[in-house]
């Protein structure tokens, strides 16, 4: 029994397609990429399998035939629902995945921990974390949804959490240097290590020298005992291995505070204006995944900022 679907080779069809579409072999040849005499050959072979013309040749180019017309809509029509399949088919892979931008501090100590607790918020969704060594200024592009650090001003922008910073240190180097329970005042912070995360330009977050500023402590020397990083997990790596004093982000080492494995070097913090906010890009805003992330992150943030509120001293 002869299939229902005897065509003849699909390359002739799209020769034809294109020649008919534009009226123009050459211009056809160019959006095929192939020559001139290559696609009358093909639009040559296809009218000889089906036993007629589909084109008149003019003097000056072509013109469709009664059957070349009928042809044309057909195999029109026919490509035009295979794209739509095609753009459907793309549109659901990309409602599938969810691109996340931020820096490497965010990452590390606010989301890793709670992936899976996202996984459960967003079933069936492939979520993909892109950082940066520097938290962004603003929407990545090729991100659905970014988290960035700033002012929390701009369209869409909503902030998550304020900056709220105090300096931290691992157990054993607190006591080395003073023992728990002194007045960090007394502390010899002309001497002290401390650790530094680089910071952009222009500064966007908390440096060491406006902690030292806003405590009416003299600044330090550039050559003090520092060491400086351009990442903020390195900057934690070293206080927890006791190399030096860090300035600590709320809620980024609440969990560390929590289990003891840093201690605050002070129980009051620096509150500033900044913080961590979220801002969706424009391709992320048709992404169902976006706005589940975008309800899942808001009451984790919420959550975290209550409990942190109780378990302050």
């Amino acid at each position: 029994m002869p299939s229902r679907r005897a065509l003849p080779p699909l390359h002739r069809l799209a020769a034809f397609e294109a020649a008919a579409r534009l009226l123009n072999f050459s211009l056809a040849a160019q959006s095929l990429g192939m020559t001139q005499s290559a696609v009358s050959q093909q639009v040559l072979s296809l009218e000889e399998a089906l036993g007629r013309p589909l084109f008149q040749r003019l003097h000056r180019g072509v013109r469709l035939t009664e059957a070349g017309a009928t042809l044309l809509e057909a195999v029109t029509r026919s490509l035009d629902g295979i794209a739509d399949v095609i753009a459907m088919l793309r549109q659901e892979v990309a409602r599938s995945t969810l691109t996340i931008a931020t820096d490497f501090g965010f990452a590390s100590f606010w989301l890793m921990p709670r992936l899976h607790a996202l996984a459960d918020a967003l079933p069936g969704v492939e979520v993909r974390i892109v950082t940066s060594q520097l938290a962004p200024n603003a929407p990545a592009e090729d991100a659905d949804i970014t988290i960035l650090f700033g002012d929390g001003e701009g369209r869409g922008v909503v902030m998550l959490f304020g900056e709220s910073v105090r300096p931290v240190c691992s157990p054993a180097f607190l006591a080395q240097h003073g023992g728990t329970g002194r007045d960090w005042r007394m502390l010899d912070w002309s001497r002290l290590p401390l650790l530094h995360l680089d910071a952009p330009d222009p500064v966007r977050w908390l440096r060491w020298a406006d902690w030292f500023a806003g405590h009416g402590l003299p600044p330090r020397s550039s050559r003090d005992r520092s060491l400086r990083f351009n990442t903020y997990p390195l900057v934690v790596e070293a206080a927890l291995l006791g190399e030096g004093v860090a300035l600590g982000w709320e809620p980024l080492v609440d969990r560390l505070l929590n289990s003891g494995a840093l201690v605050p070097v002070m129980t009051e913090a620096v509150v500033t204006g900044r913080g961590y906010c979220l801002a969706e890009a424009p391709r992320g805003r048709s992404n169902p995944a976006t706005l589940a992330f975008r309800a899942w992150l808001l009451t984790e943030c919420a959550a975290g900022i209550k409990a942190s509120a109780h378990a302050r001293p």
